[in-house]
């Protein structure tokens, strides 16, 4: 097993860092570092570490990404004991607790999969080149430009669109054309996934129009609850969420509403709401990334595959409470993704993305034809959403 350099965090502040103590040895280039092969990991000397912002409950974003831990282990036959998780893990100096215990663990590549784990993970990057970090929904990789830090997400919006088709066919028949979303953050990443949902709704029923309030937290199931209620009461009939529990779908089902799930699929919590959800694939990276590391091979810098690929995916159909003819609008336009025949962010289209003073930061103005492309932006080097304009149609409400 390679000599791992122990990082502790200093006066335990971010503004310190991490601070590299241990032997005097030089560490060994990463692999991946982009200098070529290395000799590689031995399968049975691998260890493979994973920060997590909650745990497998939440029924949403912390149990689809284990899912995916599954099944990269399934696939590379590895051990219970050759994979070390730290679970509901806050985005603050826990973090870096948290990838220091990994650390001192000696794992090879350290996963965390919380868009708030960013700084501590560049830090700790920086301070131990023979380890992999990489950082799920992360922005960081491509400015840091460190050999060893890489950044991953998939097209998600591919599956909000879809996903949105479900909810504007259910709109159209209950004859409400009023959507609601509950969103955690204003982030480029969030507003993205919402614009697709409600551009989906929009392409089966041109009049629907969505508000949609922010909770400012991932992963809190009562606020989630809440905010739900005030979409229904607001007289939105079709709720979908970018939060993590299934809070959202049982409130829908209380009150006779319907609901769009996301990460996992929710019609267990409520059957006669919940219409299916989509969620990514997160085994697939996994399992490329680990390889690599096993292979001696690059891992690339940001990783990012979409609904052709099969990164993207949806749940069942909930065809008892589906509108009719809901599965092969869905189908038709699955088609458009995968050929490339359907873009996501197509004009027409106007919105208007803001600072976070609240003041005009760009006005989005595509015309029949044109086009955002994600993959077109910064030259397509980053894997993390850049789509924050706020659509007409859309209300952000308040935040809650």
């Amino acid at each position: 097993m390679k000599k791992r350099i122990l990082a502790m965090l200093l006066a335990g502040t971010l503004a310190v860092g991490l601070a590299a103590c241990g032997g005097g040895e030089e560490a060994p280039a990463p692999s991946g570092s982009g200098g070529g092969e290395t000799a590689g990991v031995a399968k049975e000397e691998l260890k493979v570490g994973f920060v997590h912002i909650g745990d497998e409950s939440d029924m949403g974003y912390t149990y689809n990404m284990v899912q995916g831990v599954k099944e990269m282990q399934a696939n590379l036959g590895l051990s219970d004991d050759q994979i070390i998780t730290k679970y509901n893990i806050p985005e603050n100096d826990a973090c870096a607790d948290a990838l220091n215990d990994l650390i001192d663990r000696e794992c090879d590549i350290i996963f965390a999969t919380s868009f708030g784990f960013g700084d501590y993970v560049t830090m700790a990057a920086r301070e131990n080149p023979d380890i992999q970090f990489c950082h799920a929904t992360g922005t960081q990789a491509h400015t840091e430009d460190l050999p060893n830090l890489h950044n991953c997400f998939a097209n998600i919006y591919e599956g909000r669109y879809l996903a949105g088709i479900a909810a504007g066919m259910k709109a159209k028949e209950i004859g409400n054309p009023k959507l609601g979303y509950v969103g955690a953050y204003p982030y480029a990443e969030v507003i993205s996934g919402y614009t697709a949902f409600y551009l989906g709704a929009k392409s089966v029923y041109p009049e629907v129009t969505m508000d949609v309030i922010y909770t400012n937290t991932w992963n809190d199931a009562s606020l989630e609850s809440q905010t739900a209620q005030a979409l229904i009461d607001r007289g939105c009939g079709v709720v979908s969420q970018h939060s993590d529990s299934t809070g959202p779908a049982t409130t829908a089902e209380m009150n006779g509403a319907f609901q769009v799930g996301y990460n996992a699929d929710m019609t267990e919590a409520a059957p006669g709401a919940s219409l299916l959800s989509t969620r990514i694939d997160w085994g697939i990276y996994f399992t490329e990334a680990v390889q690599a590391v096993l292979d001696g091979k690059e891992i690339p810098k940001d990783w990012s595959q979409g609904y052709a690929d099969g990164a993207v995916l949806l749940t069942p159909l909930n065809e008892a409470i589906a509108a009719e003819g809901t599965q092969e609008a869905i189908e038709a336009a699955e088609a458009g993704l995968k050929d490339g025949s359907l873009q996501v962010f197509a004009g027409p289209l106007h919105g208007v993305s803001y600072n976070p003073d609240g003041s005009e930061k760009d006005v989005l103005d595509l015309a029949e034809g044109e086009a955002f492309i994600e993959s077109d932006v910064a030259g397509g080097k980053t894997s993390a959403p850049y789509f924050d304009y706020i659509v007409d149609g859309i209300t952000v409400v308040s935040d809650q």
